[in-house]
């Protein structure tokens, strides 16, 4: 039974919607539920807590730093309105601020006194705290990383039928340049573990796709995803996957001692021949195009950008979304699933406007 919904699922039509099949011949709920999540492929975005820099604060960056300015100039819809409109993988970026306060007064709202209302308040609490560049693009829809989290599952509880969400972590350490920033906290071993306690804090055990689970009985996670680790969509429907997209030093502050990544939340991003290896960012999808396909072959699951920095939005240059599609990426991240009509009519979704397809490469015959 199982070998015959597997070859089902297989065959199914590139058409066909895994969040809502359709019923008919080759998107049948029994052929898609036999996929494992890693054949699957579906959108989110990028930086998706982010509001846009106030006017006045923006014309500030903008006559100091026009590249800057045009980089940071856009901005995503709350969480809860992004996963209703299909989004299937989101992005928090925070900061490690352990006793509440530090962020409290951003250096670009003490620059333009006269900007747009924003609610600091919740800056004031302990915990990490969700933004973009500490000091000048620091507004953001959850400005707590446990209100987000809290906002994610409770859309989720009420879609019980949905696929697994990837949410990725960048985790701000760099220093800002600039002569009177807040200076940054590192994430050291203490951060690291305050970080998967507020997920433990939200999340409840089961909820979340681990480590732990796609390594099963194998030695590593690598050698548990290149087995076939990763559960079906019947099983990780209804669930969360987390990841750090992070440079390997800090990865390797997370993962410390662990031979993978043993009793850890997130997965990392991390080299294919790493032991600790079941996700990878690899966020060229013309230039890595070739590594992603051989990735996602293997049995890791890839998260890839259709565009960045908004230059694709501003010159309609649509080939990069495109090879994000082909190459077999499982999850695709964009700034603009709806256009941003100063620069042009540039938008990111995958064909016949699905929330999620089987994987042109992974789910093929």
């Amino acid at each position: 039974m199982i070998a015959a919904l597997f070859a089902a699922a297989v065959a199914l039509s590139p058409a066909c919607d895994l969040e809502h099949p359709s019923g008919k011949a080759g998107c049948t709920r029994a052929a898609v539920d036999a996929l494992k999540m890693n054949q699957l492929q579906t959108m989110g975005s990028h930086n998706s807590y982010k509001m846009a820099i106030a006017p006045l604060e923006m014309a500030n960056l903008r006559a100091r730093n026009p590249k800057a300015a045009d980089t940071l100039d856009y901005s995503h819809e709350p969480l809860t309105d992004q996963l209703n409109d299909g989004a299937r993988q989101l992005e928090l970026d925070f900061v490690y601020d352990p006793k509440g306060g530090r962020y409290l007064t951003p250096l670009g709202r003490k620059m333009a006194p006269a900007t747009t209302p924003y609610d600091l308040s919740p800056l004031a609490r302990p915990g990490m705290k969700v933004m973009h560049v500490p000091d000048i693009d620091y507004r953001s829809v959850c400005p707590l990383l446990v209100d987000c989290f809290k906002e994610i599952r409770a859309w989720s509880k009420a879609h019980p039928d949905h696929v697994p969400i990837l949410i990725i972590f960048n985790l701000k350490q760099d220093q800002l340049k600039v002569p009177g920033a807040v200076p940054l906290l590192p994430f050291d071993a203490a951060a690291m573990d305050a970080v998967d306690a507020e997920i433990r804090s939200v999340f409840k055990p089961g909820e979340i796709i681990t480590p732990d689970q796609v390594r099963g009985r194998h030695a590593t996670v690598r050698e548990g995803a290149m087995a076939g680790g990763w559960p079906t969509l019947k099983a990780a429907r209804g669930k969360i996957m987390l990841a750090m997209d992070e440079s390997p030093e800090v990865v390797a502050v997370y993962r410390g001692a662990r031979k993978s990544l043993e009793g850890r939340m997130m997965f990392v991003n991390i080299d294919e021949a790493s032991p600790a290896a079941g996700y990878i960012t690899l966020n060229e999808p013309i230039k890595e195009h070739a590594r992603i396909q051989a990735a996602v072959k293997a049995g890791l699951i890839v998260r890839t950008r259709a565009d960045a920095d908004t230059w694709e939005a501003r010159r309609n240059d649509t080939a990069p979304r495109e090879a994000a599609f082909t190459s077999g990426a499982t999850y695709i991240s964009t700034d603009y699933r709806h256009p941003d009509t100063r620069f042009s009519a540039y938008e990111a979704r995958l064909p016949d406007g699905l929330v999620a397809r089987p994987n042109p490469v992974t789910a093929k015959p």
